[in-house]
């Protein structure tokens, strides 16, 4: 479970930097830290655009395609289950496995 977690993090971050990178959306950013702030609402707007599309096709007849190329373009076709627990040793276990 740990590993479609991290890709489910780590690839819309990088796909925001890309976005920013190749299109610089209109911007002048001579400051890194501007860079780096438009590339962070860029990966979140990313992931919740295509996180929102993974979720609504899950509840609407859409094809079943949709919600894995949704899921892909986050990192990993399919989200991660997580079982409720209050007990931090069966969380760690959770992520190991």
């Amino acid at each position: 479970m740990l590993l479609p977690s991290l890709l489910r993090t780590v690839v819309p971050l990088i796909a925001g930097w890309i976005i920013v990178a190749l299109t610089h959306l209109g911007f002048s950013l001579d400051s890194n830290t501007a860079q780096a702030a438009v590339t962070l609402a860029v990966a979140g707007a990313y992931y919740l655009v295509f996180r929102l599309v993974e979720r609504v096709a899950e509840k609407v007849a859409w094809p079943v395609w949709i919600k894995g190329a949704a899921g892909a373009l986050l990192g990993y076709a399919r989200p991660p289950k997580y079982r409720s627990t209050d007990d931090i040793a069966d969380l760690l276990r959770q992520s190991r496995s």
